[in-house]
């Protein structure tokens, strides 16, 4: 008896895949053609080696298959042959835009006109203040040239790894504080200076988004760069965002740039609903001097500006060298919620809490830009 791969061929022909209902060949579930090895020494079996092809490794008609199709390769080829059979999966593609983050309810984007504002610290302590209410959340720092997070975090020698989930290999997020987060600061050197083409950072930031295991999410959290950019448009045309908030200093630069932010969000084409503005370096309280205020960059400048622009101004956050500190050891303020600034996050997130469900409420669905 001689064995060659068409003979292999042949037999497998006759096993039919059950979710197909056809056969094994016709499916294309052979990952290539089956080995064949001859008897080295008298006596000894010839050696037949298949690799099959599934969907997933959930595949209900695994088991089954994989028995069919060794007995058919006996019953063809002789029952002494010794069968090997392997089973490969193939890799899911991606959703489609729209059909992302099937398990998050709402997505808010974190955004300021100018950078320096805070806004960085904001949504960190933002994110763990709605965890530390009870939400399920996940923070994702998309500013893919300047990240932050990980050092917010105390995370910064953290690699997110990835995991086999229907058929898909999936970024784990890191946990901290409750919450769920990634980075691209967890996938570059710290110490160099990230130098891509906007395609090359747009393709990043999807993958960082479409191809994590974010799981079921009460609050999303997006800490978008400074400005409007390439980044800012990615997010509009990828996910459909519930509201932005917009972070800003009392100070008349600063504001300058907050309405060019809130401005992007409402323009026709993109309408996400502005869920309020946060003034941040509201005033200047020193440790010393705890019942003082010093206004530094200006006094109400951002609540003036929402009045204007008739949105809620959801908090004021004064400048505290302990915020400061707290972000830089990787322990955010929002974690000690008996302090004056981690109380102020706490009301921050009860605040946003109360417009996102007034806004789920009164608004239909933000549609993604394009579609």
């Amino acid at each position: 008896m001689t064995l060659y791969p068409q003979l292999i061929i042949d037999a497998l022909a006759t096993v039919t895949y059950a979710g197909t209902k056809k056969s094994l060949v016709e499916s294309n579930m052979l990952a290539d053609t089956p080995a064949v090895a001859a008897p080295q020494n008298p006596g000894e079996p010839w050696k037949v080696k298949v690799v099959l092809l599934f969907s997933r490794d959930t595949d209900p008609f695994l088991k089954s298959t994989v028995k069919a199709a060794e007995a058919a390769i006996k019953y063809h080829c002789g029952k002494d042959v010794e069968v090997t059979i392997e089973t490969e999966f193939k890799t899911a593609p991606r959703p489609e835009v729209g059909q992302m983050l099937p398990g998050v309810k709402n997505i808010i984007a974190v955004s300021s006109g100018k950078g320096g504002v805070g806004k960085s610290t904001v949504s960190a302590n933002l994110a763990i203040a709605l965890a530390r209410l009870g939400y399920s959340v996940g923070l994702l720092d998309t500013d893919i040239f300047g990240p932050s997070m990980p050092k917010m975090f105390d995370v910064e020698d953290e690699r997110p790894y990835a995991v086999k989930k229907d058929g898909r290999d999936l970024i784990v997020p890191v946990e901290k504080y409750g919450v769920k987060l990634l980075s691209i600061g967890f996938f570059v050197s710290p110490d160099t200076a990230t130098l891509w083409r906007g395609g090359m950072a747009t393709s990043a930031l999807k993958q960082l988004i479409a191809d994590a295991d974010w799981g079921e999410l009460d609050y999303f959290i997006l800490d978008t760069p400074p400005g409007t950019s390439d980044i800012h448009l990615t997010l509009l045309q990828t996910l459909p965002i519930t509201g932005a908030v917009i972070v800003s200093t009392p100070q008349q630069v600063a504001l300058a740039d907050a309405r060019k932010g809130i401005d992007m969000y409402r323009n026709e084409k993109v309408n996400v609903p502005i869920l309020g503005l946060i003034e941040n370096m509201a005033w200047f309280t020193p440790a010393e001097l705890p019942e003082n205020k010093y206004y530094i960059f200006g006094k109400e400048g951002c609540k003036r500006l929402a009045e204007e622009m008739n949105v809620p101004l959801l908090a004021q956050i004064p400048l505290v060298q302990s915020i400061c500190d707290n972000g830089d050891q990787g322990t955010p303020a929002a974690l000690n919620s008996d302090s004056a600034t981690g109380l102020a996050f706490i009301n921050l997130a009860q605040a946003v809490v109360t417009v996102v469900n007034r806004r789920n409420k009164e608004q239909p669905k933000t549609k993604i830009v394009g579609q």
